[in-house]
């Protein structure tokens, strides 16, 4: 089973997050922010990862760090599950319809943090969620990920379907890529032999 465990402290958050790659979809998330919660319960059940987080941060402030520090989790945590990424798939890729919000994802877990952030959300707030820290934790995310991840909005107007779309498109995108590929179980999906 590809399993990881993450404990991160800083001054602003204490983090402690539980990821099973091959699971269910179970989970169990508690930031403190509302709307990542509903997020990341969307993206462990469309990735059909076991995630179990708990974040205590400074919301008293505002969301920022909470929701930055939890992407960086998050990354982390696929890094370590992944391993040296022996035979898996490393590519995925989904275009995904939510009403009227239309979002593409692709991701290469390549061992290059990259992130291009193709959005037109035209909220600054859904509640009480700052919409500019969705881009904030996808970037936290690949940058501890060490993959490459483009987002691209191809439609859309209502800004809880916008990022949520985005969530569950990644979602789908990551259970391709980090999918073991059983004619190639065995060997780094790179001519480099490593990524």
């Amino acid at each position: 089973m590809r399993h990881s465990e993450i404990t991160r402290e800083t001054r602003e958050t204490a983090i402690k997050l539980e990821l099973e790659l091959d699971g269910t979809g179970q989970h169990k998330i508690s930031t403190g922010v509302g709307f990542l919660d509903h997020m990341l319960e969307l993206f462990a059940s469309h990735g059909r990862f076991d995630l179990n987080i708990k974040c205590k941060g400074d919301v008293h402030v505002d969301a920022h760090h909470t929701v930055e520090d939890t992407g960086i989790a998050l990354g982390q945590a696929f890094s370590q599950a992944l391993g040296d990424k022996r035979g898996i798939t490393r590519y995925g890729h989904v275009i995904l319809p939510m009403d009227e919000a239309l979002i593409l994802t692709a991701i290469d877990f390549s061992g290059r943090a990259y992130l291009n952030w193709d959005m037109n959300i035209n909220a600054s707030k859904v509640g009480e969620f700052d919409t500019e820290l969705a881009q904030e934790f996808w970037l936290g995310f690949a940058r501890n990920s060490l993959s490459t991840i483009h987002f691209k909005q191809l439609a859309g107007s209502n800004a809880h379907h916008i990022i949520e779309c985005a969530f569950k498109s990644i979602a789908r995108s990551i259970a391709q890529a980090v999918r073991i590929n059983q004619d190639y179980k065995d060997e780094i999906p790179s001519t480099k032999g490593v990524l």
